[in-house]
């Protein structure tokens, strides 16, 4: 009946109550013995008197003390567990069997380390490099206040007048601004249209240099053939600059100050030798509008006819 309200219950019994059980059924075994014992001697000594029946009964005394012990077994038990009371030796089953191996271990939980201080060490790649930086809380931390200090705001640049003192107009600016390229092009300046045709010639007898030296190639400007217009905005001719030369002849670029010329113009057509290849080419050019022009007709049309 015990074991039936256990399985009922689902095993939510309490320690109390099997000890409890327990204890009754050692009682209920031990009036079954008294008793059995109790017939035998009835039986063995039918003849006794009723006095010897008296004398054969248990002091209370005595069940106490076989109550207690029975009590102290059970507790025992319960306490005891399962496999020790089968009579099972313990043994701890260690890796490498085949239904652990078969079993996954569940992953370790992923830790959470926070914020870590910045290590005063960072290593290479390589190992054997050593150290690639080492940080200095001291410096870092004066780079970081020296950071956080504000410059003074760089002054505003004084307002440009003209030489009676009054400030220039926005439209005055704005042509101020357009006489160079900027800095990045070295102020390079804007002529004025006064000088435009005279610098015009000069570019033009530079643009023409490839025709007096047949030894010299130059590429061509976009905007030659379109005269004035044709030269950019921002321009400069320049000189130049002229130096000893190593053979202690002059040169076309060393040349004494007497033998200078005021325009590029001037020095090519003073050049002997520039002067003699335009003549040269002014003779080609005569020959070929010479056949095309007065009087060519007659010499052709009396060369077509027959000699006879």
């Amino acid at each position: 009946m015990a074991l039936a309200a256990l399985d009922k219950g689902k095993g939510k019994a309490r320690l109390e109550d099997l000890e409890d059980e327990e204890i009754d059924q050692n009682e209920v075994e031990g009036s079954e013995s008294s008793s059995s014992s109790d017939s035998d001697s009835d039986s063995d000594s039918s003849d006794s008197d009723s006095d010897s029946d008296s004398e054969d009964d248990i002091s209370p005394d005595v069940l106490d003390s076989l109550l207690a012990k029975a009590r102290q077994n059970a507790r025992a038990k319960a306490l005891q567990p399962a496999g020790a009371a089968e009579g099972e030796e313990e043994f701890i089953r260690l890796g490498g069997d085949d239904e652990d191996e078969a079993k996954e271990e569940p992953p370790l939980p992923p830790l959470d380390t926070g914020s870590l201080p910045q290590p005063y060490i960072e290593l290479s790649e390589d190992r054997g490099a050593g150290p690639s930086k080492i940080r200095d809380p001291d410096i870092e931390a004066v780079q970081k206040a020296a950071s956080t200090i504000t410059a003074p705001a760089v002054p505003a640049p004084p307002t440009q007048t003209t030489k009676d003192g009054k400030r220039l107009t926005k439209k005055e600016l704005k042509n101020m601004k357009n006489q160079t390229a900027g800095k990045a092009w070295f102020d390079l300046p804007a002529p004025p249209e006064s000088e435009l045709p005279r610098l015009y010639r000069e570019v033009e007898a530079l643009r023409l240099h490839k025709q007096l030296d047949p030894k010299q190639f130059y590429r061509k400007e976009p905007g030659e053939g379109k005269g004035i217009k044709g030269l950019p905005k921002h321009f400069a001719i320049g000189t130049i600059i002229p130096s000893n030369s190593p053979f202690g002849g002059p040169n076309a670029d060393n040349l004494p100050r007497t033998a200078r010329k005021r325009t590029l113009v001037d020095e090519l057509v003073d050049d002997a030798e520039a002067r003699s290849y335009a003549k040269k080419k002014f003779k080609e050019l005569q020959t070929v509008r010479g056949a095309r022009g007065r009087g060519t007709l007659a010499a052709k049309q009396a060369l077509r006819k027959p000699k006879w």
